[in-house]
C-alpha cells in the first residue's frame, strides 16, 4: 500500500485544478470551428494514444473480469457523456459560470447516496445541499436569460459525473489508474467511430469531421494530452493523500477558471452569477468539513484493534 504523502497529494491536486479548466477554455475556443463529435473522438484518441503504449511496455495488468469489465464500459460512457455535455456548454457560457454549475456535483452525489446507497446524510448536510442548489441557480439565471435552456447542460454535466465518481470508486480498487484511462480511452475511440459515421452518413453537423489546419490539430492534440494529464493527476492524488484532505482543493478549479476565462476570452461572472459561486462554494466545503469531522468521531469512538 502507498504511504499517505498529503503534500504531494495536495500539489497533484492543484495541477488537476489548474490543468482541467485550461483544457475546457480549448474546447471553447474550437468549439466555434471544429464539430462536437470531432472533439470529443479526438479527446479519448488522444488519451489511448498516450497511455496504451504505456501499459504495454511496462506490461500492466489489464485483464478484468466480467464485472469489472461491465464498469469499465459503464464508466466510459458516462465519461464520454459527461464530456460531451460539457463541451456544448461550453460554446454558449462563460467558463467560470460552467464550471461552477456542474460543481453541483458534490451535492448530487450526497443526495445519491442517501436515496440510492441508503447512506446516512444529516439535516446539517441536507442544508448545505440546498443552500448549494440555490448558489447554482443563482448562476444559472443570468444565463438562462440569455442563451435559453442550454445554461442547464451543466447540470447534466454534474449528474453524469455524480455517476462517473461512484462508478470509478467500484473500479479503482482493482484496476490501476494508468491501465484504466488506456482502457477507457480505447474503449470510447471504438464507439465513438461509428457514430461519427452515422453522423458522416445522415449528415448531423454535430458529428461530422472537418480537416483542421495546422493550429487547430496542435490544439486537439493539446485538449487530449491536458484531459489525459488532469485525470491522472486527480486519480494519483488520491493516492498519496485521503479523499478529505484533497476534496477541498478542488474547489480552487472555479477561480482558476474565472482567472482563465478573463484571460483568453475577457469573461467574468455578472454580481448574481458571482454571489452564486460564493454560495456554491462555502456550501461544498461546509459538506466537506462536516465529512471530515464525523470520520474523526468514528476514529475516536472505534473499538481497539485486537
Amino acid at each position: 500500500m502507498t504511504a499517505d504523502k498529503p503534500a504531494l497529494g495536495i500539489l497533484l491536486m492543484l495541477g488537476f485544478c489548474i490543468i482541467a479548466p485550461l483544457a475546457d477554455a480549448l474546447a471553447k475556443l474550437l468549439g466555434a470551428s471544429i464539430p462536437l463529435g470531432q472533439l470529443v473522438l479526438v479527446r479519448f484518441a488522444v488519451q489511448a494514444a498516450l497511455l496504451l503504449p504505456v501499459v504495454i511496455a511496462l506490461r500492466m495488468p489489464w485483464r478484468l473480469s466480467a464485472e469489472l469489465w461491465r464498469l469499465v464500459v459503464l464508466r466510459t460512457v458516462l465519461h464520454i457523456a459527461g464530456i460531451a455535455l460539457m463541451f456544448s456548454a461550453l460554446k454558449y457560457l462563460p467558463l467560470a459560470d460552467a464550471v461552477a454549475i456542474a460543481f453541483v456535483m458534490p451535492f448530487i452525489m450526497l443526495l445519491l447516496g442517501r436515496f440510492v446507497l441508503g447512506e446516512e446524510v444529516g439535516p446539517h448536510r441536507l442544508a448545505a445541499c440546498s443552500v448549494g442548489f440555490i448558489g447554482t441557480l443563482l448562476v444559472i439565471q443570468p444565463n438562462f436569460r440569455d442563451v435559453g435552456w442550454v445554461a442547464l447542460l451543466p447540470l447534466g454535466v454534474a449528474v453524469v459525473f455524480a455517476l462517473f465518481m461512484l462508478t470509478t470508486r467500484q473500479i479503482a480498487k482493482h484496476v490501476d489508474a494508468v491501465t484504466l484511462q488506456a482502457v477507457s480511452g480505447t474503449i470510447a475511440t471504438v464507439m465513438l467511430l461509428p457514430v461519427i459515421a452515422l453522423g458522416i452518413t445522415a449528415g448531423f453537423a454535430p458529428l461530422t469531421l472537418v480537416w483542421p489546419d495546422a493550429f487547430d490539430q496542435s490544439m486537439l492534440l493539446a485538449i487530449g494530452v491536458l484531459g489525459t494529464g488532469a485525470h491522472l493527476l486527480m486519480t494519483w492524488s488520491l493516492r498519496f493523500a485521503p479523499g478529505a484532505t484533497v476534496a477541498p482543493m478542488q474547489y480552487l478549479e472555479i477561480p482558476f477558471a474565472t482567472l482563465i476565462g478573463f484571460w483568453v476570452f475577457n469573461e467574468l461572472p455578472d454580481r448574481l452569477a458571482a454571489y452564486g459561486i460564493a454560495l456554491t462554494i462555502a456550501a461544498g466545503l461546509y459538506i466537506i468539513i462536516r465529512e471530515q469531522a464525523n470520520a474523526r468521531r468514528l476514529a475516536r469512538n472505534a473499538p481497539p484493534a485486537g
